[in-house]
Order: C-alpha cells, then sequence, then structure tokens
C-alpha cells in the first residue's frame, strides 16, 4: 500500500502545475508616481530593460517621470521563469503658463552665473544618484511641513517663447522659520545652505534611490551623513535662493527621476490648508 501511494503522489507532483513567480506591484501608476514591489528574492526584476536591485526579501521601488509614457514593462526573472506586467500609466495634464516682454538678463543668465548653475546641479545630482540599503522609502510618508500648497509638480512656464524647466516640487507656503520635519527615516547626502536657485537646500536619502529634496530654507538643522528618523528636525522654512516669499519646495526623486511628492503622503490637512 505504501509503494501504490508514494507512485500516486510522484505521478500527481508530475502533473501539478509549478507556482507561477510572483511578481507583486503597489501604489500610484501614474506620471510622477512612486510603486514598490515585490517579487523571489532570487530573481531579477527589470522595468523597461533597466535593472532594479530589491531588498533581502525581494522587495523593490520605482517611479515615473513628469512625461513618462502610457505603459511600461515590468519583468522578473529567475532562472527559466518569467513573469511580466504591462503597467497601464496615466498621463497626467499640467499647467503651462506663456509670459513675454520679460529682459533678457532674466530668462538667460549670464556665462558666470551659469557656470555655477552647472556645478551646483552635478552636486545635486550627486547626492540624488544614492543607492543605498536604507529602507526607509517603506514608511508612510509625512508632510515635512503643513500649510498652503501654492505650487503643483508639473507646472511649467513658457517666458519670451522659450520653455523653462518644469516645476518639479510641491510648495507649501508656511511662515518663515515654521520648522521643517523628516518625513521618513534617512540620512543626509547634501546640506547646502546658499545654492543659485534653490537657497537652503538639504537631500535626505531614504534607501533604493529614492530621495526627498528641501529648498529656500532659511535654517538648517542638519549636515551630509546625518542620519535621521521620520519626524526629525531638518531645518526652516525661508525664502532663499530664487523665491518670492517664504515657502518650503518639497520634492521625490528615485534616482534621477523626478516624481510628485504630493502623491506619497495623504491630503493636506485641512486646518492647514486654510490658514
Amino acid at each position: 500500500m505504501r509503494v501504490v501511494l508514494a507512485g500516486a503522489l510522484l505521478a500527481m507532483a508530475a502533473i501539478q502545475p509549478a507556482l507561477a513567480l510572483e511578481l507583486a506591484v503597489n501604489g500610484n501608476a501614474s506620471q510622477g508616481g512612486l510603486m514598490i514591489g515585490h517579487t523571489d528574492p532570487a530573481a531579477t526584476v527589470h522595468l523597461d530593460g533597466q535593472t532594479i536591485r530589491t531588498t533581502a526579501d525581494g522587495t523593490f521601488v520605482f517611479g515615473f517621470g513628469r512625461d513618462q509614457g502610457p505603459s511600461a514593462e515590468l519583468t522578473a526573472t529567475k532562472g527559466s521563469e518569467t513573469a511580466r506586467r504591462t503597467i497601464d500609466i496615466v498621463q497626467r495634464a499640467y499647467d503651462i503658463q506663456k509670459i513675454n516682454g520679460l529682459p533678457d538678463k532674466l530668462v538667460t543668465p549670464d556665462e558666470a552665473t551659469m557656470a555655477r548653475i552647472n556645478s551646483e546641479a552635478q552636486e545635486i545630482g550627486a547626492a540624488r544618484a544614492q543607492d543605498s540599503d536604507a529602507l526607509g522609502f517603506l514608511e508612510s510618508f509625512r508632510w515635512p511641513v503643513e500649510g498652503i500648497i501654492s505650487g503643483v509638480y508639473g507646472s511649467q512656464r513658457i517666458l519670451n517663447g522659450e520653455p523653462r524647466r518644469p516645476h518639479f516640487g510641491v510648495d507649501i507656503a508656511a511662515p518663515e522659520g515654521t520648522p521643517i520635519k523628516a518625513p521618513a527615516d534617512g540620512r543626509v547626502t547634501l546640506a547646502a545652505k546658499a545654492l543659485y536657485f534653490t537657497g537652503g537646500t538639504v537631500i535626505i536619502d531614504h534607501g533604493h534611490g529614492v530621495s526627498t529634496t528641501y529648498l529656500h530654507m532659511s535654517r538648517l538643522d542638519v549636515k551630509v551623513g546625518d542620519v535621521l528618523k521620520q519626524g526629525d528636525p531638518v531645518g526652516a522654512v525661508g525664502k532663499t535662493g530664487r523665491a518670492t516669499g517664504p515657502h518650503l519646495c518639497w520634492r521625490l526623486n528615485w534616482f534621477q527621476e523626478r516624481l510628485d511628492a504630493a502623491l506619497v503622503v495623504p491630503p493636506m490637512p485641512a486646518r492647514a490648508a486654510q490658514n
């Protein structure tokens, strides 16, 4: 009887289909959205051909930029197994403003200023290129400051017929000196007091290419290398750099891909939005 039962079990195993390779994703599948996925820890993950590394338990993260196309192909491969998922990406409409008749010096900086701008851009790019093992990106992000939303992600100005770079942050108007707090655990990779465009600027690495940036700050309470927990002080709201009034421009990146920070937090509390 035992031999017959063992033979039956072997036959069942032979015809039982193997479990499919897991490839699950959650998040905001839209331009500017951040998504988190999970697969077998031994699998290799690609997004449109780009390799995405996973954590020890198979978790991974990625995001879509402002002008991402309508779909993306995600794959996970383990040996001879491949799981595929086509992600349909919501296409967004952005506010475009045309302003004409401006003096040329306000539209095109001089050579010396451009050299400074380019140098600072390289410094910022290096900070956003960090690919640490930190896991702060898995937390539920919180608003770093509460206030009136005065600027949104994706908007763009066309000055004297020349398109400017889109606005990649969410602007939060608040009184100068209002404390800014870390929205999730992370490590400071940039702390600059006087950049040309952004003034007091801080970048926090939350792991696996996810970072947040804080612009126009009046005070920096951190330095490069500081390890922060969610809610720790980062600095204070200001109007440094090219800003017309006190506010925090808060940005979210996946490496150099510019995402919409407003998509990873709950709605701004009504009490703050009405002040």
